[in-house]
Parts: structure tokens; sequence; C-alpha cells
């Protein structure tokens, strides 16, 4: 429990983790802990433990919720919105907590919405998920009954209700903005920064979004103090553990909690076994389908924010997808920007006209039809979009982070296409 709190309840092909066994192994006593405090102190406990958002983005969960005006300042209604909107291609780590362990995200969402003093909660939760929104209603039923949600939770003066939305899809969902759209029942499309959710969000009042894997961590962080939740980590980048995943041609994909900096070539090795027999790991995506690819040459670095950044990448989601030397990096890239170009909500001319225009372009040169101009349109685009502020939000400059590693690390796998007018691995 102590080296990997967020997994010890969890066992492959059992049941979720019901509120009974929750309680036997510990559950809820971060939310004791947490109610006899004030918001303040908890939001300095989580500040001082480094908890980085575990989304994608890293921003400072303490820091996040530092910035909801309290006291008299305070505007309420106040939400907290969870973010389960898991659709980034390769990404599987909340499905696991949500479908496994679904107390701990509730008693996440409790201390979160606590040191916030928000009034409701709202997951919001992939409409494919349906294993998971049946887990969380009945965890929902069950913490109700016991008394840990609702008025008065736990004899305190403090009550919140909890709210599972099932989404209806679409990839611009994950956007914290989009998402709340999406909620008030509008188009996901993004909303212009500043104002922040945190001062107006949900139907114009003060909101926090948080991810899923990040809530989670919360009941351990109260229950055993951020000296100890700092000393889970191996980087000095940010406090606990994290849930790593791997795809591809790896004899054992799948889903592991180890400390916030392990490498990445341990991981391959040691958790997902290493590459099949007669597959060389070429390059992975460290943290999902939209960061940057990483080379052999960078698996020895700490799979950390920091890190990862300097090598030109993200560490994203912590989910990395493996391209072996028997698959065709233009083959992966296509499928990649199709995805992209097929989620955009369209609500940006860079985003919406750029991206097919991609897809297109590859779809030529993987087809046998490309021509050498091509490279220069494909240059042109990732100069146009990588850049943060040509687009409302992240998805058009997230799309483009691999086709710009493809660029710098593949191209000479594209102009044999071109070249040869045909696919080389077909």
């Amino acid at each position: 429990m102590h080296e990997r709190p967020l997994t010890a309840r969890i066992r492959s092909g059992e049941t979720p983790v019901s509120l009974e066994a929750y309680l036997a192994a510990g559950g809820y006593r971060g939310l004791r802990r947490a109610l006899a405090l004030s918001p303040a102190a908890v939001q300095e406990e989580v500040t001082k433990s480094k908890l980085r958002g575990r989304g994608g983005a890293g921003f400072p969960t303490g820091v996040k919720w530092s910035v909801v005006p309290a006291g008299t300042q305070a505007r309420h209604p106040i939400y907290l919105v969870v973010n389960g909107d898991e659709m980034e291609p390769g990404t599987m780590k909340d499905r696991l907590l949500l479908e496994s362990d679904p107390h701990q995200l509730l008693e996440g969402i409790l201390i979160s919405a606590y040191a916030i003093q928000a009034d409701e909660a709202f997951i919001f939760l992939r409409g494919e998920y349906h294993l998971a929104a049946e887990c969380m209603r009945r965890a929902i039923a069950e913490a109700t009954a016991a008394g840990y949600l609702g008025q008065k939770i736990l004899g305190s003066e403090y009550g919140l209700a909890v709210r599972l939305h099932t989404s209806a899809g679409r990839y611009m969902c994950g956007e914290e903005t989009g998402l709340l759209n999406a909620l008030e029942g509008k188009r996901a499309n993004p909303r212009s920064k500043p104002p922040f959710p945190q001062v107006s969000g949900l139907w114009g009042q003060p909101t926090v979004v948080n991810n899923v894997e990040t809530l989670c961590n919360l009941p351990h962080i109260l229950a055993n103090g951020w000296e100890w939740y700092l000393g889970l980590s191996r980087s000095s980048d940010g406090g606990g553990t994290k849930l790593y995943g791997v795809s591809g041609q790896v004899r054992n994909p799948g889903v592991w909690e180890l400390p916030l900096g392990v490498s990445a070539r341990e991981i391959l090795d040691a958790c997902a076994g290493g590459m099949r027999d007669g597959h060389r790991c070429r390059a992975v995506l460290p943290g999902g389908a939209s960061t940057n690819f990483l080379l052999d040459e960078h698996l020895d670095l700490p799979m950390d924010y920091s890190a990862v950044e300097r090598a030109g990448s993200r560490l994203g989601t912590g989910t990395m997808i493996v391209l072996d030397d028997r698959a065709c990096p233009v083959r992966m890239l296509l499928s990649l920007q199709r995805f992209f170009a097929r989620e955009s909500c369209g609500w940006c001319t860079p985003c919406r006209e750029g991206l097919p225009w991609v897809a297109r372009t590859l779809e030529a040169i993987e087809a046998g039809h490309g021509e050498m101009d091509d490279l220069e349109v494909l240059d042109h685009h990732v100069a146009a979009l990588a850049m943060p502020g040509r687009t409302f939000c992240a998805l058009a400059p997230g799309a483009m982070a691999p086709l710009q590693g493809a660029l710098t690390y593949f191209r000479d796998d594209i102009v044999r296409h071109i070249a040869e007018q045909r696919c080389p691995w077909r």
C-alpha cells in the first residue's frame, strides 16, 4: 500500500472494490483528516506534496485550487468537475481506476471539493466506458447510504452531491473548457481564456476540473502526509507515483504504478517484458498520441515532466505507444492524423482545414502518389499549427507533435515512400 497506493487494492480479474473492503483497507481515512482541517490547510498539504495534474498538462494541483475565490470573495455555487473523458489514443490508466477502485475516486472528489468548498461535483465520463459508469453508480449509492455523500458528511457541516454524466463522445470533451460546454448541453467547443474556469467555469460559476488519476492521489496524501508522498517519487519534479502504460509490440502490454521519474527503459524492459521476438524498439510516443517521438537514446531519461520536455516531448498521460522497426512510421502517423482530423471540433480554421489537409497528404504518400513538394506541405503545417496561440485549444498543436517528430527522425522513410512510389513495408 505504501509503495503503490493507487493500485494496492486492485486485483486482476476480481470485482470492483466494495465500500466494505475499501473501509477495511483504511479507506476514507484521508477524508476524515481533511474534514478536521480547514480548506486552506488541505490546499497547503496538497501544494507541499507537489502533486501535479495527471491528465496530461501536469499543472500543480494546489496552485490550480488556489485560484478559486474563497472567503468573502467566494461566489457560490462552486463546482468540481472530474475529467473522466479518457480519449487520448494509447491511454487506459483512468479506466483501470474507475472500474477497479471507484471509492478511491469518490474519496478524492470529496477531499478536493472540501478544499475548494464546492457545492456540487460532476463526474464527466467517456460514453464508451459502460462498465466504469456502472461501477461509479454503485459506489455513489453505497457512499450516500453510508453517509459519505450528502449533507453533514461524517457529522461535519460540509455536504456534497456527486452526479455522474456520461459523455456523448468526441476527443474535444477532454479539453477542460470543451468539457464544460458539453456538460452544459452545448457543442464541445473550447472557450477563450481568460476567464479561467476557476473564476468563471460551469454555468459561469467558479469551477475546478481535475483528472481521475489526480484525484485518486488525494486520499493517500491526506492520510499519510505530504512528506511521505514526496518520498514515493524519484524526481524533484513532483511527488508520488504515476500510472505508466505501454502498448505496441511488447511482450506484456499494460499499466503499472511506479515512482514518478522511473526511466522509460525500465518500464519497457522490467514491466512490459521488452520487445517481442523479431521486433526492435525504434521510437516511442511517451504520453499518448499527442506527444513527440523519443528515440532509443532518450529511453534512460526519467519519465517526469521536465526531463521529457527537455528531450523535446511531453510526459502527457505517461502511456507509451511503441513504434517497432517492422512497422511503417508513415502508416502509424497517418492513423494518428486521421484521428485528429476527425476529432477536430471545427471551431478554428487552422485546425478545421489544416488537419484534414495533413491527413490527405499522408494518404497520398502512403498510397504511392506522393510528391517531394508534400514534404514542404507537412513542414508548413507543423510551423503553422505547432505553436500555442494559433488555435483556441491544444488539439492542433498536439496533433502536430508526432508529425514534427516524424519529419525530424523518419524523414528518410517519408522520402523513400515518395521516391519509390510505394510503401516499403507492404
